[in-house]
């Protein structure tokens, strides 16, 4: 009988150290590993690539030089892993699920756009992963803190950024530069629809006249149509909740037909290197989401290194949140003094951290100190909604000022 118990606890033992990760002589395991899923191609590659990869390739590269992550006073090495999501969120449930049972990461990064990380969060939350969401964008944040615990929220909701450009469109109002008439357009995705929908309501609260509101398919390039119709209506400001294919398509097209309102705003990609490369001088003037401050040391330090690695510039929005999170998660890892995940999400809820957008501290799993809407100004994309308290300058595409 006490053979037979001894076996038994013999057995549960080398399971359980079969179930753990190999560790060193200071108790820190011998390696780490980190895996992600992202669109490297299909509809959302251009936004991943711009805003997400670059600084998933960096860090790595950072993590690297200095030997790995510390843990317990010693340098872990840490082990990446890399799947093609195919911009489809079927195949990123799938890589997700490869990372956890095959290739048995210890964390995981997320994906860009708010579809593909609301298909993993259920997945991430399972398996108690932490998930730095930097790409999500959604008013369902309350709804989805309660209920998946292990997710914290680098944007706004959508009715934050809606907001941040019907505020800005009331200045200016009252400034006297518009009267009041609004054109919406958006992409008919969730992220579009959630934007449209807030923007809808804002502007009617605040007593505008919407002259035209439209969606079109998600990956419509040909958008002349729409432009020469909302040309028609006579807007004093334009607004649309775009994906980046489509923000450079309705910047583009409104050149061709002519459509030169006093506001022109567009979403997801306006921020981009390309958007300014594409359009140069009359990119001034245009509003986009969010926006990120250049001016601080330690973000100007980290848009020269991005350049000097990838040859172009980070966007001025995403990109340094994105890298942020990434350093949160390396100083929660070493702060927690090992890879249990349940630990490390537990420093990432109530640390505060050193980052490249300076110090962040979540409230509530949330970063609420993010800009709603932005404007290139003299050849940089600077933050300007209320919050951010910096001048606003008139818009005014394609051509950079007021006449």
């Amino acid at each position: 009988m006490q053979r037979r118990q001894f076996a038994t606890l013999l057995a549960a033992a080398a399971a359980t150290a079969m179930a753990a990760p190999a560790l060193g002589q200071s108790g820190a395991p011998a390696e780490i590993r980190i895996g992600y899923a992202i669109s490297k191609t299909g509809a959302y590659a251009g936004g991943a690539s711009t805003t997400v990869l670059p600084n998933y390739q960096m860090w790595a590269a950072d993590v690297q030089k200095a030997g790995g992550i510390e843990i317990g006073g010693k340098r872990v090495p840490v082990k990446f892993f890399e799947y093609d999501d195919r911009s489809n969120s079927e195949e990123a449930v799938r890589a997700v699920e490869r990372l956890i049972n095959q290739d048995k990461v210890d964390f995981i990064l997320p994906p860009w756009g708010t579809a593909m990380n609301l298909a993993v969060a259920p997945i991430l939350h399972k398996h108690d992963y932490p998930h730095l969401a930097t790409t999500m964008i959604s008013d369902r944040i309350p709804q989805l803190r309660e209920r998946w615990s292990n997710l914290f929220f680098f944007t706004l909701t959508s009715t934050d950024y809606a907001n941040g450009v019907v505020d800005v469109l009331t200045r200016l109002r009252e400034e006297g530069k518009i009267k009041g008439r609004v054109a919406i357009v958006n992409v008919a995705d969730q992220f579009g629809l959630e934007l449209s929908k807030a923007a809808r309501e804002g502007l009617k609260k605040a007593k505008f006249d919407i002259v035209y509101d439209q969606s079109y398919p998600l990956g419509s390039q040909e958008l002349q149509t729409i432009l020469n119709e909302v040309r028609r209506r006579e807007p004093e400001a334009f607004l649309a909740f775009s994906y980046p294919p489509d923000t450079m398509s309705l910047n583009d097209q409104a050149k061709v037909v002519g459509f030169n309102p006093k506001v022109f705003y567009t979403a997801i990609g306006t921020v981009f290197p390309m958007f300014k490369n594409r359009f140069g001088a009359n990119a001034d003037g245009v509003m986009g989401l969010g926006g990120v401050s250049a001016e601080l040391p330690v973000t100007r330090d980290y848009r020269e290194r991005h350049r000097a690695m990838f040859k172009q510039e980070a966007d001025y929005n995403g990109s340094a949140v994105t890298y942020a999170t990434l350093q949160i998660l390396e100083q929660a890892i070493t702060r927690a003094g090992s890879i249990d995940r349940k630990a490390v999400s537990e420093q990432i809820r109530t640390g505060s951290f050193e980052t490249v957008l300076g110090p962040v501290k979540l409230t509530n799993r949330l970063w609420a100190e993010a800009s709603s809407v932005g404007q290139w100004q003299d050849g940089v994309f600077q933050p300007i909604s209320p919050k951010t308290a910096i001048g606003v300058k008139p818009a005014f595409f394609p051509k950079p000022a007021w006449k």
